[in-house]
């Protein structure tokens, strides 16, 4: 009977001891494999004068990898004001460590410079563990020469794409792909959009993807 009772006791604590061990290693194998942060591509968009100008999704908004933004729409011309226009990257788990985005407003040659503000040049879009956003720029296009050339350039491990399109007359927006098509900045090949926006019918539509591999 003591013996029956000895291989009753050493059972139920090698149970007891499975139970444990199989409830720690699921335990274990949980806090060691967190779901990594996808990094975000932040857009601030915003009007200083008629905001008839600055359509779409205006103030502040991000988009987690690989999803587009949603559109914002440039539509200058004589009215008041313009559009201001800033980038940054959220990227919490440093994802993105090593690699880098720019962006840069320039006047068309010979185009007229005022219709492209006063922060003329080429600013770093931040890539950091909060949410911030670069230098902005401002884009205000109406009848004067020439027009904006808005320029992502991008290194590393980072596929920028970008859509632009118009949806009105297509002068607005030269070279310009259809609605759906995408030019993609990577490591030693930059995308450049051209902004020319006035009276004419209709605007530019500008949405942006970030993708790393």
């Amino acid at each position: 009977m003591a013996g029956r009772l000895r291989t009753l006791a050493c059972a139920l604590a090698a149970g007891a001891l499975l139970t444990v061990g199989l409830s720690g290693t699921a335990a274990y194998a949980t806090e060691a494999a967190p779901l990594a942060v996808a990094p975000q591509l932040g857009v601030q968009f915003n009007a200083d004068g008629d905001p008839g100008q600055c359509g779409g999704t205006t103030g502040e908004q991000w988009a987690a990898s690989p999803d587009w933004t949603q559109a914002i729409r440039f539509d200058t011309d004589n009215r008041s004001g313009g559009c201001q226009l800033a980038f940054g990257v959220y990227d919490p788990d440093g994802t993105l460590a090593g690699s880098s985005i720019s962006y840069s407003l320039q006047p068309s040659s010979g185009g007229d410079a005022g219709q492209c503000g006063n922060y003329q040049g080429t600013y770093a879009m931040p890539i950091l563990p909060i949410q911030v956003f670069g230098q902005a720029v401002r884009v205000d296009t109406d009848g004067r020469p020439g027009w904006c050339n808005l320029t992502f350039t991008v290194t590393g491990r980072i596929v920028l794409d970008v859509q632009f399109y118009p949806d009105g007359d297509a002068g607005q927006c030269p070279d310009a792909v259809p609605a759906g098509q995408y030019r993609s900045a990577f490591a030693g090949t930059p995308v450049t959009v051209k902004i020319d926006t006035d009276s004419r019918s209709g605007g530019c539509q500008f949405l942006l993807r970030l993708r790393h591999f």
